[in-house]
Order: C-alpha cells, then structure tokens, then sequence
C-alpha cells in the first residue's frame, strides 16, 4: 500500500452535493501511511455541520477496506465562509453558485484561430431562441473570460461601459444575452498585460459583482489554452459542462484533446465537441470541400468519450455576421447555417436536462 494508493481511492469519494471529488478539489493537505495507520488531513469551507460529519465516515469506510490498512484517523480544519451564496455551497474558498445562474457552461478550445467566441456568441443566440419558445424571459448570458482578446463585444454588437449601481456591474445586452467583458472596460488599443493574480480577480468580479439577473444558462467564453484563465474559472464557478471548439484538421485537434483533458481533471463533464470550419459548400453547385481535412472533430470526440455535436460549414454569414455584430442565428434564422446552432443548441439543452 502506497500513498498514491490511498489518493486514488480518496479521488472515488465527491463532495456532498458536487460531482467533483475531494481530491481534484484541492482539499488534502495531508497524508500518511504509518505501521497500518491511515491519515488524513482535509481542510474544508463550509457552513453546513453535516459536511466535516459525512466526509470523515466516507473516508473511514473507503480506507478501512483496503489491505494494508488496519486503522484510519480523519482530521478536517474546518472554516466558515465569508458568504455563503446558497446552502451546501462549495468546498473551495471563493468558489460558489453565481447569484440567479441555473447553470453554466464553458466554451474552450486548445488553440486559438478555431473561431471559439464566433461559436459562443452564435450558440448563446441559439439557445437564447429555444429557451425563449419555452416561456423564458432571461435566459441566457455571456461571460467573456478571453481577457487578453476579447472579441465578443464587436461579434455581439455592443459598445460602451456597463453601469456600476451599489458596488455592481450591470451587464450590456443585445439581442437578448446578457453580456459582460473586459472588451467593455478597456480601450480597443490598449493591450492587457495581466499576471496570473490580476486575472484571478477579473474573473471573480464577473462571476460575484455582476448583477445576471435570473439566467437559465450562462455561456463561459475561455481563451485558448489551459493557462491561469481556466483554473481561475473552475476555482470560482461551478461549471456544469463545458464545450470544446475545433477545426477538423490534426494541429488542431490534438491540441483541443489536451485542453479537454484539463477539464476532466477538475470533474467538469464534456457535453460535446464542435467543429468548426468543416467544409466550404460551392453555391453555384453544391460541392464540398474540406479545407482544413475530415474527421477530426468527431475522432476527439471520441477520444473524449464524449458527443460529437456536430459540423460548422465555413459559411460567408458567419464571419459577416461576427464583423457586423448581427450573429446568424438573428440575421437568418431560417437559414442552413443557423440550423447547425440551433441543432447544437437541442443537443445541449437535452443533456443539461
């Protein structure tokens, strides 16, 4: 019996409440293994007395049953947070439900150029459509965490800077999405050159001091790659899925496998693979030709073991449509491109239920 013995099945064990288990979630702080005494330290935030309680019989029970092991000693620290969002909030401090948000969903690729927040904005307006035919007012919203090239303001429509009322942003909304940026509070020019800590803080404040009002579903738009962005955001969100871009061609979608890969590690389950930039269909005749290669997309998909969600043609309405601010799914609704969102958009409502 080792000690990596002991954090594998310690990763078995999830959070009252969370699909996440406690070893991903960063609360081990000690173990040891000594003459058949197993011991663990955890630290944990929380107001619910029944957490520490449920946890140490867990962990008891899961350890006292592996050879090697004769007798188990369980120490929790426990600490009360700051504020606590809603009961049986997050075991992480600073993580908890964004205030009016059902869910959450991350939009990620592993390289840029694969047209991430082209898909974001065009999905959120997708869904935005679908929840709105069945009776919600509210509905969907964005929250732009490319913090050093965010390009949903322009690919949305909006320009200017949100109100700030009692210590709280209020979003920019167009087309009925609810969007917030660092677009909206930098100059075009200006260039961010952030560290790690400052980007930490952004992130915070678009998830705690923004006032989303009562979203069903609010759209993540990372940057590229799995750097300090992306373990800011699951640090402060719980995610409830996440949705990974790609283009069909091998550079592209080896790297989207391993940003995937990121996901997985922190128990945020993958509701699909998009892949973008397909094919370019010939309008005069029909043909199709596959620009960027064939199959990539669905082969990380499955890969991932997860949906492939499906194809995104390199279609002139798209790219008009970011540039001019009037996504697709708006401009043409009825069209060929907007039903492959609107397709993506069904897919994703059945799986968050």
């Amino acid at each position: 019996m080792s000690i990596e013995a002991i954090q594998g099945a310690l990763k078995e064990i999830n959070y009252p409440g969370f699909s996440r288990d406690i070893v991903s979630f960063g609360l081990i702080r000690g173990l040891d293994l000594s003459d058949g005494l197993a011991t663990v330290q955890l630290a944990v935030t929380t107001a619910d007395p029944k957490v520490p309680s449920q946890l140490k019989s867990e962990i008891e029970e899961k350890l006292q049953g592996i050879a090697g092991i004769s007798r188990v000693e369980v120490e929790i620290a426990v600490s009360q947070p700051k504020q606590q969002a809603a009961p049986g909030g997050s075991p992480m401090s600073g993580q908890a439900p964004i205030k009016g948000v059902k869910r959450a969903i991350a939009v990620a690729s592993g390289k840029g150029g694969v047209g991430k927040s082209t898909f974001a904005v065009n999905l959120a307006c997708a869904l935005e459509r679908r929840l709105a035919e069945r009776g919600a007012k509210e509905s969907v919203g964005i929250m732009d965490c490319d913090i050093y090239g965010p390009s949903i303001p322009l690919m949305i429509g909006l320009r200017g800077r949100p109100e700030v009322t009692e210590n709280t942003i209020v979003p920019l909304e167009n087309f009925g999405i609810k969007v917030m940026s660092m677009g909206f509070l930098v100059d075009d020019d200006s260039p961010v050159v952030w560290r790690g800590p400052m980007i930490m803080k952004t992130i915070q404040q678009f998830a705690q001091n923004v006032d989303w009002g009562d979203l069903e579903i609010l759209i993540v738009d990372l940057p590229p790659g799995t750097g300090d962005a992306h373990l800011s955001l699951v640090q402060t969100i719980p995610l409830d899925g996440a949705v990974i871009v790609t283009t069909p061609q091998a550079a592209a979608v080896n790297v989207a496998r391993k940003g995937a890969r990121m996901f997985d590690k922190v128990n945020v389950p993958l509701l699909g693979v998009a892949e973008n930039m397909s094919y370019f269909e010939d309008p005069a005749t029909g043909a199709r030709y596959a620009l960027f290669g064939e199959g990539g997309g669905n082969q990380a998909a499955e890969d991932l073991e997860t949906a492939f969600l499906g194809q995104i043609p390199l279609f002139p309405g798209i790219r008009e449509g970011g540039d001019n601010g009037i996504p697709v799914i708006v401009s043409d609704p009825d069209g060929s491109a907007a039903r492959v969102f609107f397709d993506m958009a069904d897919k994703i409502l059945q799986s968050l239920g």
